[in-house]
This record gives C-alpha cells, structure tokens and sequence, in this order.
C-alpha cells in the first residue's frame, strides 16, 4: 500500500481533477462521508450517540463538516467551530451554511469557558478531530491549542480525520499539543507520518477511506514509499514444490562469534533455519566449535583458526573465503567483536562475495569510518543497522537517525549502493534508487538482545532462496516483527527470549498464507 507525503497527495489530489474530472468537491464529500462510517462503526463498537465535531477552517475542517451533517439525521450531532465562521472559504463555507440550515447546534470554540468546553466534550460519545490536515504545520497554538489539549482530557474516544491535528504527515514528528486519537480515517492512501512514530502512536488504528480516485490513478502514482503488508509478503515469497528438497532452498554461511559472544551465531542460524534455509552452517572460531550442537544440532559448523583473543582473524581468510564461495547467501557480523583482526578479516572479505550477503552488527563496525567499502562488494548486499550502527556509518548521532528514519535510511542506501534495512519500531528497508517500505509489525518486548541475529538469519535464508535482496529484506523483517508479536501474545511484554522469536516464524508465515493477520488497516469504501 502505497505511503504519500502530503505533497504527493495534493498532486494525486490534482491529477485525479485534471485527467479523471474528479472535482475537490466530490473528494471533500466522499472523505466526509467516509469519516461518518467509521464514527458509526467506532459508536456501534463502543456503544452511545452523541457526536462532537471539532471543525477547523481548512478543507480537513470541510471533511468533518461534512461527517457532521451525514450524522445529523441519526443521532445528536454538534459541531465546534476552532476558527472564527468567517475565515472559512469555499467548500468548508458552503458545506457550513448547510448545517446552519439544518439549525445544527453549532458553538465557537473561542465563546466557551475553560469548564464548559469541557464538559460539552466530556458529555461526547465521540470527537471527531477535523482542525488541522496534512498541510499543518505545528505547533498549534492559540484556540486550537485549547480545544486539542481539552480533547485529549476528556476522557472521550476522537477519530481524527486524515491526520490527528498536531502530527506531521509527512515525517511523522509530532509538536505537543497533538490530538491522540483512537482511530484515524485517512483519506484515499495512508499518508507516510501515519505510520512512522511517534505520530503512529497518537493515529490509532487506521481506516483508509476510497474517496474516489480512480485505481489506475493511484496505481501510476510516483509514490516511493509503501507500506509492507501480509497479503504482499504471501505473494511475494514463493510455495514450496510437493518434491521440495533442502538442496533448492539455500546453503546459509553464518560468519559470526568470539569468545564470550557464542550464542550470536547460534541465534542467526536459528533464525536461518526457522525461515527456510536448506542447509546452515556457522563459521566460528575453533574453540567455540562444541557450542552450537549443545543448543542447535540442526546446524553444521565450520571450525576456524582465531586470535589469542578468542576472536576470527587474518588467518582465517583463505578458509572463510572458499566456505562463502560454496554458500548460497552469507551472513557476516553477529557477535564477532572489533578486534583489529577481525576488522581487518571483515574488509579483506567483502570484496570477495559474490554470492548475496547480509552485513550486520561487528561487520558493519568494522566498516565504521569507511562505509563505502560496501561499493565494493561484487553481490547483492544487505546492511541491517540500528540506529547507534547507522549513525556510526554516517558520522551522525542516534537522535539524528531516529529524527527522520525513513530519510536516513535512503541517505545510507544512496551512498552506499545497498539494500538498507534500518532496524527499531516501524522498522524502514530503502533501496538505492530512493524505493522504501515501512515494516508495520513488531512491538516493545522485542527490545532485548538477539533479537537482530534472529532477523539477520532470517533474511540470509530468503536470500539464499534466491528471493531478490528488497523484497527478502522486507519480507525478513514482516515475518521477524509477526513472530514477536505473536510470541508476545503468548508470554507476555517482559522476558521475551530471541530464540522464542525464532521458533515463531514458520507461524507467522502460516499465518500471512492463511490470511489470518490483522495488519491494523481497515478500507472504508
């Protein structure tokens, strides 16, 4: 599903009017009667009658105007005005002249007391939140101000129309005071700060309205950013033949561990296997050799010289080198430490794959300072940071990563020529020509470690089912956040164990086949 900016809308927005005669008035009636649906869903849900309408001065107000008369006839309806009546022009002006026909009660906002706004959005069975729309920029102030933050008090469920009024749309920072609403019904496409947080967790769930737009139009659009979704992964990753073999689905070399960071590898073969892969084998120092066995007998191991350290080194190259040849995909980083040898083993390798590789954790640090290296790889790479790997990469800080993920992470895909999957909530997979997806699944009990070699893994063994690196990443990343959510619903938010995660992922790819997976988005036609 396709995530525009708000600038990207507005030329949707106008396509659809030049080439299609889709007018803004036809649009503008299509989201508010939309956005009366989902508040007769949302009352019928959660039981009561009385509608509040928080009405601002612009074509989102214009929506919720437009709620508020298809409700009227069925329940009390009130309509408050955040902006003086005269300051609406156009369709919001004529959809409001409408309503006073009717003798619909409507207030200014600006006209309540303190305690009398609040108590008539406390008597409310719902707000409906139509001030601010995808052109905001925040913070609000003034009226809106008050009325925002009186809403968020009341204590009564808001459906935010498009956008909750306070988020940014399009990067999805939000400026306090911002509506948090319990349900947004966004109209034609989700618009890409819905789904990225902090704005994500002030959205609710998500309802995206058919306003109108003709399918071709939307299909055309140069929109770069999607949203991944189950129904897409299950097309995405291929059926098994009735005379599958482990010999057609990969041959996985894990090159991961020291001493001390055993488990590293371990956790990335499991995630490995949980995903598919044929045949896995973790390439780990010598002295470690017994470890996996104890915990995954499913895995080979491929013993290798190390330093005094415990860790891999120069003298392991020739060997690590004629093992990836033989692999269907590698994966290289989990647990190896960054030791000067192993740094120097890292960048010595690289230049020598051929084969798709995922460059995660200790191999991208030791790519730290000189990230470009990564153009030198001859295979499809995938690097799979977290925000404090990503800023090393980039020279950046953490907070600079997390500011606007979904930039940084194109940022890092355009300069270094690889699939970039930028890991943490709402996880962002970036491609160089600028292509991205939102991952919408995973949750806060996965915030523990292993968690990252479990994905590294899991994506390894898409890659070496020969699934394209965007797509696999992805994908990897869809299946990885549904097992933790599916493990979390089974044992909690506290204490989730990686390898828990791991064992999950042939559930949760039975139950993208099954179609039994609520991605948190409902169509409203």
């Amino acid at each position: 599903m396709k995530l525009p900016t708000p600038r990207e809308m507005a030329a949707l927005e106008r396509q659809a009017q030049d080439q299609y005669g889709v007018t803004a008035a036809a649009l503008m009636e299509r989201a508010g009667a939309c956005t009366a649906e989902v508040a007769r869903r949302l009352l019928r849900s959660r039981g009561g009658r009385h509608v509040a309408v928080l009405a601002g001065k612009g074509n989102n107000g214009g929506d919720g105007l437009v709620a508020a008369r298809h409700l009227a006839g069925e329940m009390p309806v009130r309509v408050v005005l955040v902006a003086p009546s005269e300051d609406l022009r156009g369709e919001p002006a004529r959809h409001l002249a409408s309503l006073r026909e009717q003798h619909l009660e409507i207030l200014d906002a600006r006209a309540l007391d303190g305690p009398g706004l609040d108590r008539l959005l406390r008597e409310a069975d719902l707000l409906i939140d139509a001030i601010f729309g995808t052109g905001f920029r925040g913070p609000a102030e003034g009226t809106a101000a008050q009325v925002i933050e009186a809403a968020n008090r009341s204590g009564t469920p808001i459906l935010a129309v498009d956008v909750p009024s306070g988020a940014d749309a399009g990067a999805g920072r939000v400026e306090e005071p911002c509506i948090r609403a319990a349900a947004t019904v966004t109209m034609g496409l989700p618009k890409l700060g819905l789904v990225q947080y902090p704005a994500a967790a002030y959205a609710g769930r998500l309802f995206v309205a058919d306003i109108g737009f003709p399918a071709a139009l939307v299909e055309e659009a140069p929109i770069a950013a999607w949203l991944v979704l189950a129904t897409w992964v299950d097309r995405a990753l291929p059926r098994r033949p009735p005379d599958s073999h482990k010999g057609r689905f990969g041959r996985v070399l894990v090159v991961a561990g020291a001493r001390g960071f055993a488990g590293a590898g371990v956790l990335a073969a499991r995630g490995a296997i949980r995903a598919g892969a044929g045949l896995v084998t973790i390439a780990l120092p010598g002295s470690l050799a017994s470890v996996p066995g104890a915990s995954l007998p499913e895995a080979m191991t491929h013993p290798l010289p190390e330093t005094a350290a415990g860790t891999l080194g120069d003298a392991a190259y020739g060997d690590l080198a004629e093992a990836a040849g033989r692999a269907s995909a590698v994966a290289i980083g989990p647990g190896l430490t960054t030791h000067p040898e192993v740094v120097s083993l890292v960048r010595r390798l690289l230049p020598r794959l051929e084969t798709p590789v995922v460059v995660d954790a200790d191999g991208l640090n030791a790519l730290a300072g000189e990230p470009t290296r990564l153009r030198d790889v001859p295979g499809p790479v995938v690097i799979t940071p977290h925000p404090g790997e990503m800023a090393r990469l980039l020279g950046r800080s953490a907070a600079d990563v997390q500011r606007d993920r979904l930039s940084i992470a194109r940022e890092a895909a355009r300069a270094f020529g690889v699939v970039t999957l930028l890991k943490g909530a709402r996880t962002i997979v970036a491609a160089p020509d600028g292509h991205a997806a939102v991952v919408p699944t995973g949750n806060p009990a996965m915030a523990t470690g292993g968690m990252g070699d479990v994905l590294t893994g899991a994506l390894a063994a898409l890659l070496g089912q020969r699934i394209p690196p965007f797509e696999a990443a992805a994908c990897a990343a869809y299946l990885h956040g549904l097992a933790g959510d599916l493990a979390a619903a089974a044992r909690g938010e506290l204490g989730l164990l990686a390898h828990e995660v791991a064992d999950e992922i042939p559930r949760a790819l039975a139950r993208v086949r099954a179609r039994e997976v609520d991605d948190g988005v409902t169509p409203v036609a």
